[in-house]
């Protein structure tokens, strides 16, 4: 945990950990536009559901002091696997920090986040990410 976190995971990684880890639980920390408009994990097939909470609040994008504390409030104990997702991966990286100094145990930035990287052409979504990866996802 030199980073200030338990580490990084891919997202095939953080989907066979959803699957196989009773008490593991993904929160997507992206914004509310981003849910509504992009898309979200789909859990249904590991009989879970994604937490939703925003590291970042839209548009101004000021970091959620409350954000621990938003995370509890969804029921998620401090020693639960906790894995933290945005849209490439920076925002999850700081939040899983966060969530770590606030005393959560294990927490996992997920890699390429939901997106992923911008392509040649400046889209997302076709280089690395959740979705690129083939994982469940729909729209709100």
């Amino acid at each position: 945990m030199s980073e200030g976190y338990a580490g990084d995971r891919s997202p095939a990684d953080t989907d066979a950990a959803l699957k196989n880890e009773p008490g593991a639980v993904l929160v997507d920390v992206r914004t509310v536009p981003e849910w509504q408009f992009v898309g979200v994990p789909d859990l249904a097939p590991v009989s879970k559901e994604a937490l939703f909470v925003e590291w970042q609040a839209y548009p101004e994008m000021k970091i959620n002091e409350g954000f621990a504390a938003a995370v509890q409030a969804k029921g998620v104990s401090q020693d639960q696997p906790v894995y933290l997702l945005c849209r490439s991966g920076v925002r999850s990286k700081a939040a899983a920090k966060a969530l770590t100094a606030a005393g959560f145990q294990t927490c996992y930035n997920i890699l390429e986040g939901f997106e992923g990287n911008a392509d040649s052409d400046g889209h997302r979504g076709n280089v690395g990410g959740w979705k690129h990866a083939g994982l469940p996802w729909r729209q709100q």
